[in-house]
């Protein structure tokens, strides 16, 4: 049945500025878009969309969908302002938990206390004997109490594992902060989740991002939850049915080769096999991203290598040997310098792209490499509000040239699509592109962090609509409202390009179109 979407400003996104005053829908498509006057007797039936504004449909980049869900079902500790906050908010949490079962949560984040302190083993074992583990916010570092410690066997004596750092105090004790492979030691310890889990994670996150307008993303979770198949049947029995929302998969390199071995299906168009997901490093939060000279506030220390440069040549050449893409994880410059190096001499199969996520620390000369190269950038541009000032101190001004360098990239040619890295960041995605025109938070009135890398308004937009689809190569079907592409679009009260821009993350929602049915409602 054909559908008249109409009485609402319909920004196509096929250049600057253009609008439409109706749209017609079938079968999932867009398939007559002009005047109202045009278009008002070609549809059976139509939808007054009350003087709202339409945009095609958000595309978050970068993010992990299950996490998320995690994220909204448990204790959120994003929200700890100071150490003794956060103890307060464990202690609350702990009060009615299960002893002897497992602790997690996830989202503390030092820089946001007065005193910069780090909860230790001692700190986690006043609220608990049970295991209790606790992830930064970076996801890259965590702390646990002393049972954790000793179920995962980790004492005065254990090694730093080549791919991370157990910390110590002074009489070389374990504190409790562990980071990147230490960290994953006692992850594999907890109880694997079952589908049913994963299940409801998956439906609370979709539910929450289709609520921010989002239509669809590229997620990160093959590899995390067990065997594969619990997140792989998680995400074809949840999507496509009462939900309609497009997930691109990255498929982790644990579990790549086996998923084509086991000829795994997806449910597709909702459910897409995407790149092989590689990390090369970690985060600066944790001051584990990898550099090619030592932190600025820490000279003994240039990050952390996840993977050495034999494992990252075996991946990409997996990959490869598929037929297939990467997707590389790169917070430093390092780590950018040597997945340069592997995939120039393993070229990418023609008519498909390798992808570089985050590429927060870059050089000269390795933006002219990856200019030379069929790549797409997954960047997040609330990193900018969330990692400032900190980060400068950091880094030392001397390597902020080519940090968080939106708007360098994107003049270079470089297809870049936005994401949020949820549930690092914020997955709503009008944070996202205040945070890209503005470079500061929306309660901020400076003039932004690096305010050269801001972007326009319609850089922005295009950050979450035509970037992001083009980065899955959807961009002929994706991104914008024309004749031929999915109909898929987001609804709001307001137009992001006329409010004030710190009002634009507050704009409300009003509807998420996803094939062209109504996946949110806010009047319902």
């Amino acid at each position: 049945m054909k559908t008249l979407w109409h009485n609402g400003v319909f920004y196509t996104l096929q250049r600057e500025g253009q609008t439409a005053d109706a749209l017609i829908t079938e079968q999932g498509k867009i398939t007559a878009i002009g005047s109202y006057e045009d278009l008002k007797d070609q549809a059976q039936q139509s939808i007054d969309l009350h003087g709202a504004f339409v945009y095609p449909g958000f595309i978050d980049n970068h993010m992990h969908i299950i996490g998320q869900g995690e994220k909204l079902r448990k204790v959120d500790l994003s929200y700890a302002t100071s150490s003794e906050e956060l103890i307060d908010l464990l202690a609350d949490a702990y009060r009615d938990f299960p002893e002897g079962e497992w602790f997690t949560g996830d989202g503390w984040d030092e820089n946001n206390f007065s005193d910069k302190k780090i909860l230790t083993r001692y700190d986690l074992d006043k609220i608990t004997t049970s295991p209790m583990l606790l992830k930064r916010t970076c996801w890259h570092a965590a702390v646990v109490n002393s049972k954790a410690l000793e179920l995962a066997g980790i004492t005065k004596d254990t090694p730093d594992p080549e791919d991370g750092v157990i910390e110590r105090d002074e009489y070389g004790e374990p504190t409790g902060l562990l980071k990147e492979g230490a960290m994953h030691r006692v992850q594999e310890l907890l109880p694997e989740p079952t589908i049913a889990y994963v299940k409801k994670a998956l439906e609370t996150s979709v539910d929450h991002l289709l609520s921010v307008g989002l239509t669809g993303v590229v997620t990160d979770d093959l590899g995390y939850y067990g065997h594969y198949s619990t997140p792989l049947t998680a995400f074809n029995q949840v999507l496509g049915k009462k939900r309609k929302f497009r997930t691109h998969l990255l498929r982790h390199f644990s579990v790549f080769e086996q998923l084509f071995k086991d000829q795994a299906t997806y449910n597709e168009p909702w459910v897409e096999p995407g790149e092989m997901k590689i990390f090369m490093d970690g985060a600066f939060g944790g001051s584990t991203a990898w550099l090619s000279k030592p932190y600025a506030d820490d000279a003994e220390n240039v990050g952390t290598s996840v993977l050495t440069e034999e494992e990252l040549d075996c991946y990409v050449r997996t990959a490869r040997r598929y037929g297939e893409a990467v997707a590389i994880h790169m917070i430093g410059d390092l780590a950018a310098e040597k997945a340069l190096d592997v995939i120039e001499k393993y070229p990418v199969p023609s008519g498909k792209k390798d992808r570089f996520i985050h590429v927060t620390l870059l050089r000269e000369d390795l933006v002219e490499r990856m200019a030379a190269l069929p790549i797409v950038l997954d960047i997040q541009p609330t990193f900018v509000p969330s990692d400032f000032p900190w980060v400068e101190e950091r880094l030392g001004a001397d390597r902020m040239d080519w940090a968080y360098a939106w708007k360098k990239l994107i003049a270079k040619g470089f297809i870049c699509g936005g994401g949020s890295d949820a549930p690092i960041e914020d997955p709503n995605p009008l944070l996202g592109i205040h945070s890209a025109i503005t470079r500061r938070l929306p309660t901020e009135s400076h003039e932004g962090y690096l305010p050269d890398e801001k972007l326009s308004r319609y850089e922005a937009v295009q950050l979450y609509t035509s970037g992001a689809a083009a980065t899955i190569g959807k961009e002929h079907v994706r991104g914008r409202l024309a004749i031929g592409f999915d109909a898929d679009f987001t609804v709001l009260a307001e137009d992001i390009f006329a409010v004030a821009v710190d009002h634009i993350p507050e704009i409300p929602v009003v509807k998420t179109i996803v094939a062209g049915e109504m996946m949110y409602d806010a009047t319902m």
